[in-house]
């Protein structure tokens, strides 16, 4: 069984950096058709960085340009490098599989919030 756990968050200005990591328990764990979300108050989860069965990275338009997602299998370990942040980058982030290919239990997230 895959647990989650979601760290790297934190306050940061606007135009600043985070690095997220999802490190993963278990044996049978890969980075591939790993994604990351985000929660926003008020709003739905939303999708917005994925590595494809592939290999291959997909992003939201809203942070395409900005955001990096990467992984380690050796580490079982999956990265969300974030780039010039805005306030309305701020929500909880988690790490999950994509859609349709995988799914584990949610962690409890990392609360990532853009303010001046």
């Amino acid at each position: 069984q895959v647990q989650l756990v979601e760290s790297g968050g934190g306050l940061v200005q606007p135009g600043g950096s985070l690095r997220l990591s999802c490190a993963a328990s278990g044996r049978t764990f890969s980075i591939y058709a790993m994604g990351w979300y985000r929660q926003a108050p008020g709003k739905e989860r939303e999708l917005v960085a994925a590595i494809t069965s592939t290999g291959s990275t997909n992003y939201a338009d809203s942070v395409k340009g900005r955001f990096t997602i990467s992984g380690d299998n050796a580490k079982n370990t999956v990265y969300l490098q974030m780039n010039s942040l805005k306030p309305e980058d701020t929500a909880v982030y988690y790490c999950n599989g994509i859609p349709g290919r995988r799914s584990y239990a949610w962690g409890q997230g990392t609360q990532v919030t853009v303010s001046s």
